[in-house]
């Protein structure tokens, strides 16, 4: 009887212990390790990519999406990431590289130590079109379905003009319709969902196994977009401060597929405002 006694006094005490410390915890970020897209620094890694790479590191980042070697080759970058502890998630090319170039684009993502290749335009002529839908198509799953087979997934960065009405949705519902889920997924850019007036929450929930990546971007307050897929920069501002609920967004994309989040700013201040812009996704906790 004592040892019993003994025995659910021990896993009483060890069951305070856990409540206690878990009580004592501070909440944990929603994104704790959010990247940032090349892009970005656009400007920094055409003057000097070895400094760019110290300065992102230094900003706490640990991974990048590249969508521009700046002069390197896979092979070099992919060297001068190891040195810094640093890592290629993505990689970002263009659509005639994926349609084309399929099995070069694989091979420097390998080497680049990349998950993911990404395409974020679709070239169309005039408005965007079912007909465009349906090419683009053809092309994500044949390309997609390459990049698989070398254990590379595929994502389409949406850029606006998607979201033209057609049928009883929209034709960014028309490409998810046509294209196979093994081979074709989708990075979000809340920006590019804001502005032409889609809501990246309810997207997010039609869509959860769709989406594997996102991009982190604010839209101005007050600015109305349209379906062009162009905006001015000074559109783009520091997260948290434009008209996206970015915690509903985080938060939605807890039950989705998405991976990899990372921080996108087009403007001239982006040393000033990544690192607000990071703290700012780092304070959004469960």
């Amino acid at each position: 009887m004592k040892k019993q006694i003994l025995k659910i006094s021990t896993i009483t005490i060890l069951l305070i212990s856990v409540f206690v410390i878990s009580c004592g915890q501070e909440p944990k970020p929603l994104v704790p390790d959010p990247g940032v897209v090349s892009f970005t620094f656009r400007n920094q890694f055409q003057e000097d990519v070895p400094g760019t790479l110290d300065m992102i590191k230094e900003m706490g980042f640990n991974h990048i999406e590249f969508s521009n070697l700046f002069g390197e080759t896979a092979e070099s970058m992919r060297q001068l990431l190891d040195e810094r502890g640093l890592a290629c998630t993505s990689y970002g090319v263009g659509y005639g590289a994926l349609v084309n170039e399929t099995d070069r684009v694989a091979e420097e993502a390998i080497t680049l130590g990349a998950k993911y290749v990404r395409v974020a335009w679709i070239p169309h002529e005039g408005e965007f079109s079912a007909e465009d839908v349906q090419r683009t198509a053809e092309d994500f799953n044949r390309a997609g379905k390459k990049l698989r087979e070398k254990g590379i997934y595929f994502c389409y960065h949406n850029h606006g003009f998607e979201f033209r009405p057609y049928r009883d949705g929209t034709l960014f519902d028309y490409l998810v319709e046509l294209t196979n889920p093994e081979y074709v997924s989708f990075q979000m850019d809340i920006f590019w969902v804001a502005h032409p007036g889609a809501d990246p929450v309810e997207l997010l929930e039609k869509y959860p196994d769709r989406f594997r990546l996102m991009h982190l971007k604010d839209l101005k307050k007050g600015v109305v977009g349209n379906l062009s897929g162009r905006s001015e920069r000074d559109n783009d501002v520091i997260l948290g401060t434009g008209q996206i609920d970015i915690p509903a967004v985080l938060r939605a994309a807890q039950n989705t597929n998405i991976e990899f989040f990372y921080i996108e700013d087009e403007t001239a201040d982006v040393v000033e405002r990544v690192p607000i812009s990071r703290e700012f996704i780092l304070s959004i906790t469960e």
